[in-house]
């Protein structure tokens, strides 16, 4: 498998660490924003005077605006260069927060999660194909699984961290808390970014579609959409199921929330290692053992002492999976990281929108097993795609 030569030649042998964790804190910041409403919609619907399902579907517009923007950027952005581009998307971010915090109405607060969408799609599609250009090609895994470390730990704080902040100083508090990050991030990445020019005889004419005429590309796309679809099926109910299920209390809750939290950044620090000694089969057995959990979690949903370490794991692996597909479109698309990263964050937006979505539909009408038993086939299939993927690669390099 070819690695990463052409957009790693933009480069030389120095390695921009400051500016690898300077956008970190910027993904943190955006993910952060983008499930900070999860933990606020009650006080949200009730001094905007909408239906909380309404403040709800402001996750659905940012993911709708990131598939947009994610599959739209590479084209748009032709010649820009791309440090410009990260610190106008970390720019919007911060508006963005502002505009929520101070929204008076609805249609503002939604327009508000409309610009945290462009700044989430623009600037995840830009990440994979940045790393390669800031370190040096044996490093590129490690600056993406730093990335993802930013994802993980915001997906873990975003929630509570909302709740919390909103009970002490209100949601447009809590919103408002994102702006000076984001400036933090913006300042940060100014000084650290080297000037990121695109060579115009580099770039690929044509929209990011014409990667799907590669087969290669297609499996492995549907075999990431798998993963998360199973994943958010099953992960988004996880707190009524714990609640109805379990027993848990509101302090067991917190306790098990944050094992899976602190699991999956343990997780997103060790795949590494997994994946250099055996790639393929590290993407085939995750979303395995995450189904044989869904499975596991139906049998033994009653016992909190199986139910907590069972989560664990599922913290563990489930987290650190992007990393892994983040380097599979780095290895894969060394010439077209933009374009490739752009399809993989619709994808994933996607998955994540229609996994939750089955989830809670299944949930409503018959129950956590229902649920958790499609979240385990989604996730089977997604194995049997990641070794179809494999094969198709093994096929091509031969």
């Amino acid at each position: 498998m070819s690695i990463l030569s052409s957009e790693a030649s933009h480069h030389n042998d120095r390695a921009y660490w400051s500016a690898v964790f300077a956008m970190t804190l910027c993904v943190f910041t955006l993910i952060a924003s983008e499930f900070m409403p999860v933990s606020l919609l009650t006080p949200i619907s009730e001094e905007l005077g909408v239906s909380e399902g309404l403040v709800g579907q402001g996750i659905a517009i940012s993911g709708a605006f990131a598939v947009l923007a994610s599959l739209s950027i590479s084209t748009l952005a032709g010649a820009i260069n791309r440090k410009v581009l990260l610190l106008g998307m970390t720019a919007l971010m911060a508006i963005s927060s502002a505009i929520i915090a101070l929204a008076s109405s609805y249609v503002i607060y939604m327009a508000g999660r409309a610009l945290v969408g462009i700044a989430i799609g623009g600037f995840w599609s830009l990440s994979a194909a940045t790393a390669i250009r800031l370190v040096p090609p044996h490093f590129v895994s490690r600056a993406l699984a730093i990335f993802n470390g930013g994802n993980a730990l915001a997906t873990v704080i975003a929630a509570p961290l909302g709740s919390y902040l909103g009970s002490i100083i209100g949601w447009r508090g809590a919103f408002f808390c994102l702006v000076p990050v984001a400036v933090i991030a913006f300042v940060w990445q100014w000084f650290s970014l080297p000037a990121l020019t695109v060579d115009k005889r580099d770039k690929q004419t044509g929209t990011v579609f014409h990667l799907l005429t590669n087969p290669l590309v297609v499996v492995g796309l549907a075999a990431c959409g798998m993963l998360f679809m199973g994943q958010f099926s099953l992960f988004t109910y996880l707190r009524p199921f714990l609640e109805a299920v379990t027993q848990v209390d509101i302090t067991q809750l917190s306790l098990i929330l944050l094992t899976i939290g602190i699991a999956g950044l343990v997780g997103t620090l060790v795949i590494g290692a997994f994946l250099k000694s055996g790639f393929y089969p590290t993407l085939i057995t995750i979303p395995l053992l995450m189904a044989l959990i869904a499975g596991a979690l139906i049998m033994f949903g009653h016992h909190i002492g199986i139910v907590a370490p069972l989560l664990g794991l599922w913290g563990l692996i489930a987290t650190a999976a992007p990393t892994g597909w983040w380097i599979w479109v780095a290895k894969t698309l060394p010439n077209d990281a933009e374009a490739g990263g752009g399809l993989m964050v619709a994808v994933v937006q996607l998955s994540i929108a229609l996994g939750s979505t089955i989830g809670g539909f299944a949930f409503d009408h018959s129950g956590y097993q229902s649920t958790f038993t499609i979240s385990g086939i989604l996730l089977a299939a997604a194995a049997a795609l990641a070794l179809f993927t494999s094969r198709k690669d093994s096929y091509k390099t031969h």
